[in-house]
């Protein structure tokens, strides 16, 4: 039985997790820590900063459904209640739905203003929508409120990795780490 993810699904989820992370304290750093109307440009950089990386988590995420569905996870141990398991399911579903959601939600926020969405400095993804003020103050607000709830979520995602780790001591963390 095998204990553990595959190298490639390793890769993807620390990889994920790291750049969302990272462009979530970047808007966060954005949104809060910048004052001064002299400090504009340092804002405009860190927007187009956070929308070039964030886009990549759409492409990644694509990735690693296609690499989740032809290598399915490693069994929960035997030890873990089945309620456990099926909430553990459930939370595993909605990180994918919100993984996916934040970049979509990006995206057409970005759209909606009549601005692009760029992908790592490279190119821009096709703009599915033309620019609608209105959707753009929709969505705006959703994109924050996902990005925490998103955010609470993996804080809840890791605690409970540490839990299994440090109090249950069973082998869930360990699935994820590199040998």
């Amino acid at each position: 039985m095998n204990h553990s993810y595959t190298n490639t699904a390793k890769i993807l989820h620390w990889l994920m997790a790291t750049l969302f992370i990272f462009v979530w304290c970047l808007a966060f750093y954005r949104d809060h820590f910048i004052f001064s109307p002299n400090q504009s440009s340092l804002k405009l950089n860190l927007i187009m900063l956070h929308k070039n990386i964030a886009t990549t988590i759409l492409f990644l995420f694509f990735i690693r459904l296609f690499w989740r569905y032809t290598h399915p996870a490693p069994k929960l141990p035997k030890t873990m209640p089945n309620i456990m398991k099926i909430l553990a399911h459930i939370m595993h579903v909605f990180l994918y739905i919100v993984l996916l959601l934040m970049p979509l939600t990006g995206c057409l926020l970005s759209w909606s203003a009549g601005r692009t969405a760029p992908v790592l400095y490279l190119f821009d993804i096709p703009a599915f929508i033309n620019k609608n003020t209105q959707l753009a103050s929709i969505l705006k607000p959703i994109h924050i409120y996902l990005s925490w709830f998103v955010g609470l979520m993996i804080v809840g995602h890791i605690l409970t990795a540490l839990k299994h780790h440090f109090i249950d001591k069973d082998t869930v963390m360990k699935s994820m780490l590199f040998k």
